[in-house]
C-alpha cells in the first residue's frame, strides 16, 4: 500500500528554489524500511538532520492534523521532518514544502515537524496496520490544563503518528482513528509512567485506501477490528518511544 505519489494543490511545493532562508537541503537515501517510510538525511544550516518519507500509492487517502496539507483527502506522500531544537523559523508549513520540493514530491502531501531524532523512530505492528512514532517529550503536559496569563511558546519537540492500514475507512472512520490512535498514545505515556497526555503540538495521519461503493468501514473506535488494531500499534511505537525519550 505504500508506493506511488501525490498531496493537495493547494499545499504543493512552492516554485521557489529549497534555499528560503539559507536553508540549504541535502537529501540521501539512509534506508528503506517497509511499510514505515524512507528514512532519509539531509544537511541544513550546518545541522544534520533527519525526516521520514512515505511515498503513497495513488489510492490512498489520508486524514492528518499536519501543519502542511491536513485534513481529508487524498495524499501522495507524508514527511515528517525533524527541525533542530530552538527552531527560528514562524512558516513551517512553507519549510516543509521546500524539504517535498528539494525530494522532488509532487501533488498533494502532509507534512509534520518534530524537534525528536526522527532516525529513533519506533514501530507498531498489529493485524496488517504499522504505526510509526517520532517521540519528543521535552515539552509536555495535560491537554486540559489551567489558562494561562503568558501562552505556552508551541516547540516543535512533538509525539508525532503516522498509521497505514491496508482496509478502507468512511469519512467518520477515518476521524475515529485519528482519536483512537490518541487515546493510545495517552495509554502509552501513561504506562511509561510518564504524568502526561502528550505536547502542545502533537500531530497524528492515518493513511487508509479510498473507500469503495460499499462506503468502507464505518468504524474504527478502539473495540472495532480495525480501531483495535490501530490503537495496539499506536501503544506499542509510542510506548517504546516515551520509554527511550524521558
Amino acid at each position: 500500500m505504500i508506493g506511488g505519489a501525490r498531496q493537495p494543490r493547494e499545499y504543493g511545493p512552492p516554485p521557489v528554489p529549497p534555499s528560503h532562508q539559507g536553508c540549504a537541503i541535502r537529501s540521501v537515501r539512509v534506508q528503506l524500511p517497509a511499510q514505515r517510510g524512507e528514512l532519509r538525511d539531509r544537511h541544513e544550516d550546518g545541522h544534520h538532520l533527519h525526516h521520514l518519507l512515505w511515498r503513497l500509492d495513488p489510492s490512498l487517502r489520508v486524514c492528518s492534523s499536519a501543519v502542511l496539507g491536513g485534513g481529508i483527502g487524498p495524499r501522495a506522500w507524508i514527511l515528517n521532518a525533524q527541525v533542530p531544537g530552538g527552531y527560528p523559523r514562524l512558516d513551517p508549513d512553507r519549510h516543509l514544502a521546500e524539504i517535498a520540493a528539494a525530494e522532488g514530491l509532487t501533488g498533494p502531501g502532509a507534512g509534520l515537524m518534530t524537534a525528536a531524532d526522527v532516525a529513533a523512530y519506533t514501530t507498531g505492528h498489529d493485524g496488517g496496520v504499522t504505526a510509526t512514532v517520532t517521540t519528543g517529550l521535552g515539552v509536555r503536559g495535560w491537554a486540559a490544563a489551567p489558562e494561562s496569563a503568558t501562552p505556552a511558546p508551541h516547540r516543535p519537540g512533538t509525539v508525532n503518528i503516522v498509521v497505514t492500514l491496508p482496509t478502507a475507512l468512511s469519512d467518520a472512520a477515518l476521524v475515529n482513528a485519528v482519536a483512537t490512535a490518541t487515546e493510545a498514545k495517552v495509554q502509552a505515556l501513561l504506562d511509561a509512567g510518564l504524568d502526561c497526555s502528550g505536547t502542545p503540538t502533537d500531530a497524528v495521519c492515518v493513511a487508509a485506501p479510498e473507500p469503495g461503493p460499499d462506503g468502507g468501514e464505518p468504524f474504527a473506535g478502539p473495540r472495532s477490528a480495525w480501531g483495535a488494531r490501530i490503537a495496539r500499534a499506536v501503544h506499542t511505537a509510542v510506548l517504546a518511544g516515551a520509554r527511550t525519550a524521558r
